[in-house]
């Protein structure tokens, strides 16, 4: 039998507020963690992914699901190309393109350029056809380069609070299938 999941929600830039969908989820599972980063308006590459590294340095790895949003799915593939763990499995919703110029505009350090390396573990990109941190066809080069199952939810934004994305039961039903 099973043991099971341990899940850590990775937010991304700013943090996820009160009515994302990573909050509703925490709300809803008091057994998920959030891996609380010291500054989340400035963000700083080799921080965050220590961070991960240390939240999870005591867990036993077969039982851990990651949940990505955002910039923290640049946290994720980072942490994977440097510490090369297996894990069950990560959710790794609305990918920002770290590499545009979008992004040079904002405080974040050394999340360029985004690693292409396969993961190694199980995992599944969720995108969005007008996301504005990403496009689409990038978002599917993620998915290819890391292994990851790709789905496309059509025009969702960024797939946030903003975008309508709230409670969002079809991505814990898209978390299921780790737990």
């Amino acid at each position: 039998m099973q043991k099971p999941a341990r899940v850590f929600i990775l937010p991304g830039l700013g943090s996820s507020g009160p009515q994302h969908w990573q909050t509703y989820f925490e709300r809803l599972r008091p057994e998920f963690i959030r891996i609380e980063q010291r500054d989340w308006d400035t963000p700083d590459r080799a921080e965050w992914v220590a961070t991960v590294a240390q939240a999870l340095a005591s867990e036993d790895l077969s039982r851990v699901v990651l949940v990505a949003h955002s910039l923290g799915c640049a946290t994720v593939a980072h942490w994977a190309a440097q510490h090369g763990q297996a894990i069950r499995g990560a959710l790794l919703v609305a990918p920002s393109d770290v590499e545009t110029a979008h992004y040079a505009a904002l405080p974040t350090t050394g999340f360029a350029p985004m690693p292409l390396q396969r993961l190694p573990f199980a995992s599944t990109v969720v995108a969005s056809s007008n996301d504005q941190w990403a496009s689409a066809a990038r978002a599917r080069q993620f998915a290819a380069a890391w292994g990851s199952e790709l789905v496309g939810l059509g025009p969702a934004g960024h797939i946030n609070a903003e975008s309508g994305h709230g409670a969002w039961p079809e991505g814990l039903a898209l978390l299921g299938q780790w737990l």
